[in-house]
């Protein structure tokens, strides 16, 4: 579901929706309980705006041995910020803000084509996964899982889920290696020069730095700087397994 009037039925830029999030009121409507942290559906609204959201508060991450504690839903809006500085549109609205289980991560919810194929989808190159898969190389996503990723009925993709982002180690593992060792698109080229100039000087840089620590920020500019220096998408590192598990 994406936001809409309840009056008029029509849908909210981005612009609309973040202002949703922000400042609606948040009521919990159940459990996504296949999901290894708490996750929780709900629907925001204010005055005649509706829409169905994802929050998924701090006290409901569970701790895992490579990433500081509580520290998931800011990575989560750290991603959603570098996907909004791409250009590209493809994490959709999120926010850092209270609930009713406490500070968390807010995200719109996003129907996915109920007839999409998902291992097709996964398996091919269009050109709205490539672009996904530059953004999981700059924000160093451990989890690019087939179920991840939201196909639209008009053939936009919508990523989610990137709680496990921007470590300071490689860790990038993910479903989406069609173009490893193949040149960066000129568009992809383009966006890369706009991040790091937006990491050293620009919003980006400091709205990182208010989510993740400086070497995290730091490192992200590095992995921004790799893929401009090798002109390639990258390849697995050996270092990590190449693909989460399950890849769905």
């Amino acid at each position: 579901m994406t936001a809409e009037n309840a009056e008029e039925g029509t849908q909210l830029d981005d612009a609309a929706a973040m202002r949703l999030l922000r400042g609606g009121r948040l009521e919990v409507a159940g459990r996504l309980v296949e999901a290894t942290n708490m996750t929780l559906y709900c629907t925001i609204s204010q005055g005649d705006q509706v829409a169905a959201c994802v929050y998924k508060p701090v006290k409901g991450e569970r701790p895992l041995w490579d990433f500081p504690d509580g520290t998931l839903a800011n990575r989560e809006v750290a991603a959603y910020e570098v996907a909004v500085a791409t250009g590209w549109r493809l994490v959709p609205p999120t926010v850092y803000r209270d609930g009713p289980f406490g500070p968390g991560m807010v995200q719109l919810w996003i129907d996915a084509d109920p007839d999409a194929d998902l291992m097709a989808v996964m398996r091919s190159r269009q050109p709205a996964l490539r672009r996904m898969s530059v953004f999981d190389a700059v924000i160093n996503n451990a989890d690019r899982k087939g179920g991840h990723l939201l196909p639209l009925p008009d053939g936009h993709v919508y990523g989610v889920d990137h709680g496990v982002c921007f470590s300071v180690d490689t860790k990038l593992r993910t479903v989406l290696w069609q173009w490893k060792g193949r040149p960066l698109s000129r568009e992809a080229v383009a966006v890369l020069v706009h991040l790091d100039q937006e990491l050293e000087r620009g919003r980006l840089g400091r709205r990182l730095r208010e989510l993740l620590t400086s070497a995290e920020v730091e490192a992200t500019w590095n992995r921004v700087r790799k893929l401009l220096d090798t002109g390639i998408h990258p390849y697995p590192s050996g270092d990590w397994p190449a693909i989460p598990w399950p890849p769905i």
